[in-house]
């Protein structure tokens, strides 16, 4: 699964066609799960576009620190155009696998929709562990299984069948995390105690379809991918929004599925 790198162009694309639908509700989900004060400043891990960024610092009491990190900088540089400097957020280019923080700097780390993309899983947590105070609050979500998402599974099922055989093009990885003991065995291994593991599921209704297969090509890694093999990204998105209508209509209806878990370092 190509991830989110340094060289990603299309982070409006992301924002605007899939964040509506399904990222910003859960970005909602997840931030509402966070305390008012937690037990010190706030790092989040993989902002992205800022989408849970912005309701974290809503959330939090305003003499705390947030800070938002990301390792693509082109998606760092939309989030902060888009909310802006001096507004009690700082942004920081920052590899999840080597965070540039002292050790026991922050009351509590936060990830939406990152942790998957991560190469090694325990190494990120274990960073997370590292620079949280004993006591600390981690908070993430992760995709629940492709087959929950409806989405996700035709977008998956059309992109391989027209590039049959290519490792490169397989749409499995952020759907390969919803086991819920191993989640557990990651947070044991990291340092933390689980304090809630939660399924959650958000309705998409009323969706247009192009707009989703737009967000799901040219809102991801996935479209240099494409291009590189000469396949134009019209002819794909046509092809998923094919897809998609058949499978849920148009306007489209379906859902969003993840898991949510809370922990504390100890």
């Amino acid at each position: 699964m190509v991830s989110a790198s340094p060289g990603f162009t299309g982070p409006a694309f992301y924002n605007d066609c899939a964040g509506p639908l399904w990222f910003d509700p859960f970005a909602a989900d997840l931030v509402r799960r966070f305390p008012n004060r937690p037990p010190g400043d706030v790092l989040e891990i993989g902002c992205g576009t800022g989408l849970v960024t912005r309701r974290l610092r809503e959330r939090v009491d305003s003499t705390l620190r947030v800070v938002a990190t990301d390792l693509s900088a082109p998606m760092l540089d939309y989030a902060r155009e888009k909310l802006g400097e001096g507004k009690g957020i700082e942004w920081r280019e920052a590899d999840a696998l080597a965070l540039p923080f002292e050790d026991r700097s922050f009351g509590a780390v936060v990830c939406g929709f990152g942790i998957m993309f991560v190469p090694d899983r325990h190494a990120m947590l274990r960073e997370a562990r590292r620079v949280l105070a004993d006591g600390g609050i981690l908070l993430f979500n992760v995709w629940d299984r492709i087959e929950e998402n409806p989405h996700a599974a035709v977008y998956a099922a059309v992109v391989e069948a027209m590039f049959t055989g290519d490792a490169e093009m397989r749409f499995r990885t952020p759907y390969e995390m919803h086991d819920v003991e191993n989640l557990r065995r990651l947070l044991a291994g990291a340092r933390f105690r689980e304090t809630l593991i939660e399924t959650k599921r958000i309705a998409i209704e009323g969706a247009d379809p192009k707009s989703i297969a737009t967000g799901q090509i040219r809102g991801t890694p996935r479209a240099a991918l494409i291009e590189k093999r000469g396949v134009p990204l019209d002819l794909v998105i046509g092809k998923v929004v094919d897809a998609l209508t058949a499978a849920g209509g148009n306007p489209y209806a379906g859902q969003g599925q993840a898991i949510v878990v809370q922990a504390r370092a100890i």
